[in-house]
C-alpha cells in the first residue's frame, strides 16, 4: 500500500498555439474512474464544437481503494493513432501523479502538425496544465459511516474534529458521519469512537 502519493492540487487549465491549431488543456483531481469520466464529459459539454478532445486519467478502480493499483486510461478520440492519448497519459506516468484526469481540446486551423508535431503538443498542454493546477503530496484516504443516537452525538463530533479528519453530519432519526481518514489512522479512530460511545456507534 502506498503511503504517500503525487497529484494534482486542484484544477488546472493552459493555452497552446501551434501553426494554426490551439489545444486548450485542462487537469483536476479525481478520486475513481467515475469522477475521472466526469471531468472529461464536462470538458466535452463545454466545448462542443472542438474537433478533438482527448482524455487520460491514472485513477483507483474504485474510490476507496487505496492498495496503489492503478487504472491508466487514456483515448486519440479520432487523431492518429499514438500521437496524442499516449503522450497526454505519459505526462502523468512520468511525473509520477495519481489520482489525477487530464483533458485535452484541440481546434485546427493550419496545416497538418504529424504524430509528431500532435505528441508534442498534447504533452505540452497537459504538462502545462498540471503546472498551473500544482502538484502536493497527499496520503491514501479510506471512508466509512459513524452511526449514533443524538445522546453520542457530540462526543463523536468532538472526536472527529479533534483529530482534523474531514467529515459530513447528516441530523435525521439518528446522527450519520461521514467521515474521511488517512488510511494509516482508520482503525485507531474506529477504535477511538467504539471505546468513546461504549460500543454505540455503528460503523460500515
Amino acid at each position: 500500500m502506498v503511503e504517500t502519493y503525487r497529484t494534482v492540487a486542484g484544477e488546472g487549465e493552459c493555452r497552446v498555439e501551434v501553426n494554426g491549431s490551439t489545444f486548450l488543456g485542462f487537469a483536476g483531481p479525481a478520486r475513481s474512474v467515475a469522477d475521472a469520466e466526469a471531468f472529461v464529459a464536462s470538458v466535452n459539454d463545454a466545448y462542443p464544437d472542438a474537433r478533438h478532445v482527448v482524455p487520460a486519467y491514472r485513477v483507483p478502480e474504485d474510490e476507496g481503494d487505496a492498495d496503489g493499483l492503478l487504472r491508466e486510461w487514456c483515448s486519440d478520440d479520432g487523431e492518429p493513432s499514438g500521437s496524442s492519448g499516449d503522450p497526454a497519459l505519459n505526462v502523468l506516468v512520468q511525473r509520477d501523479l495519481r489520482n489525477v484526469v487530464a483533458a485535452v481540446v484541440r481546434y485546427k486551423n493550419g496545416p497538418n502538425l504529424g504524430v509528431g508535431g500532435l505528441a508534442r503538443s498534447y504533452s505540452r498542454a497537459v504538462a502545462d496544465a498540471v503546472d498551473d493546477a500544482g502538484v502536493v503530496e497527499e496520503r491514501p484516504h479510506e471512508r466509512f459511516t459513524a452511526t449514533v443516537d443524538y445522546d453520542d452525538s457530540g462526543t463523536v463530533r468532538g472526536i472527529l474534529e479533534s483529530v482534523g479528519v474531514e467529515f459530513d453530519a447528516a441530523y435525521e432519526a439518528r446522527v450519520t458521519f461521514e467521515v474521511r481518514v488517512p488510511v494509516a489512522d482508520v482503525d485507531g479512530l474506529r477504535d477511538r469512537l467504539r471505546s468513546a460511545t461504549g460500543g454505540r456507534v455503528e460503523l460500515s
